[in-house]
């Protein structure tokens, strides 16, 4: 079995690539050891100490690693990791445990005004066809988590967060899209 890694925007985060499917839809990010024990694979991963961050996304695994860390140390490690995994056919979570991270309908964390329902779709596939794609190209994912008074808010997941250029991507990237498709939007922030 062949992982091959790719680098992210986030220096501390690297992406594996295992040549098959990790997630078959949706999203996960595990910000701790406590959240990563939904995942026999995310569990293995954060036992190495240096790892601060798994995300798993449709045909890749981000891993972030704590400042002052390695990837010359940590990287064999999470390839080693990776592949036993996979070879092993272990299943990616535990039953009944998985809470994925692709939210409902109703879990926007804002109460969206019902009268902007028109602008929040528009909102919503704008990100679902051009920013997430992209994002998840170097590792991440990005959720919509609101619209408020020209405000839309975002959460930022995997190689995103935490990522020095994040703020310019959001900023320069995701804002002017969506001010140039949806003139009712004046600004995007990262909640």
């Amino acid at each position: 079995m062949l992982i091959e890694t790719e680098s992210t925007p986030n220096p501390a985060t690297l992406k594996f690539l295992p040549g098959r499917a990790v997630m078959d839809a949706g999203t996960r990010d595990f910000a701790s050891p406590e959240e990563a024990e939904a995942s026999p694979l995310a569990t293995a991963l954060f036992t190495l100490g240096d790892v601060t961050g798994v995300f798993f996304g449709r045909d890749f695994i981000s891993v972030t690693i704590a400042p002052g860390a390695e990837w010359g140390d940590v990287k064999p490690d999470v390839l080693g990791i990776v592949m036993d995994h996979f070879l092993g056919q272990v299943p990616l979570f535990h039953p009944a445990s998985a809470g994925f991270s692709v939210p409902a309908e109703d879990e926007g964390g804002f109460a969206d005004d019902p009268a902007d329902a028109d602008i929040i779709d528009q909102i919503k596939e704008l990100i679902e066809t051009r920013v997430r794609p992209a994002v998840a190209n170097d590792g991440g994912d990005i959720i919509y988590r609101g619209f408020e008074k020209g405000n839309v808010y975002l959460k930022m997941q995997g190689a995103c967060a935490g990522c020095p250029s994040s703020t310019a991507t959001l900023k320069n990237g995701i804002e002017s899209l969506l001010k140039h498709y949806v003139p009712e939007v004046t600004a995007v922030h990262a909640v």
